[in-house]
């Protein structure tokens, strides 16, 4: 069954706690932490200090995707924090095998997350280490956007590459995900979808869920 992570960056700062608790009781199943530099992404977001208090009030796995430079300077201040899973960017670091097998080793799932422009075959070489890959269909930093439609044909290409390789891997998109777009994202081979605004800031996030979920046909 499709997964969904719910994305907190498009949640009121001030009411992460409630947000997190009306996710929870929406049923989603993930919950995703985006981390940002200002430096990798035009955007600065969240740190390890919310990752833990997050940890501290809920048993759901936390899904941290570090848009940031040298991940893996941080990295295990991150899982140390609650982090469950911990995605890291190929365009970011230039030793990602080396750092997915750290990040395995410290305790936590480790994935790689490609950017609009990067071509699947950029993450060819480290598919058999990660436990997950994770597609933007937006340009990185910013909630709100519409998903690019061409990163669909990218999702495709992932997808082949993944059962090719023998990985069990799981397939994530990131970026206008809504209970129409889920289900190209779903046909294209996703397995867990982030879903922010369109999630997070619905008046009934649960018929939202509902929605999506009837995607996975």
């Amino acid at each position: 069954m499709i997964k969904v992570s719910a994305s907190l960056l498009a949640a009121d700062p001030l009411w992460l706690g409630e947000s997190l608790r009306r996710m929870e009781a929406a049923g989603a199943d993930w919950i995703h932490v985006d981390v940002m530099d200002g430096h990798f992404v035009p955007n600065l977001c969240f740190g390890t200090g919310i990752v833990s208090a997050l940890r501290s009030v809920t048993a759901l796995p936390l899904d941290v995707h570090l848009m940031i430079e040298h991940p893996r300077r941080h990295a295990e201040a991150f899982v140390r924090a609650g982090a469950d899973w911990l995605t890291v960017h190929q365009e970011a670091c230039d030793c990602v095998p080396a750092l997915l097998r750290e990040i395995r080793e410290m305790g936590a799932r480790p994935g790689v997350s490609l950017k609009p422009s990067t071509p699947a075959e950029a993450a060819e070489a480290f598919l058999p280490l990660a436990d997950l890959v994770l597609v933007m269909t937006v340009e990185p930093g910013f909630g709100g956007q519409k998903m690019i439609p061409s990163t669909l044909e990218k999702l495709s290409s992932l997808t082949e590459m993944l059962r090719g390789c023998g990985s069990s891997a799981l397939l994530q998109v990131d970026g206008g995900i809504d209970a129409y777009t889920a289900r190209d994202a779903v046909k294209a081979g996703a397995d867990v979808l982030v879903m922010g605004s369109a999630l997070v800031t619905a008046r009934d996030p649960a018929v939202v869920l509902r929605g999506v979920r009837a995607a996975d046909v």
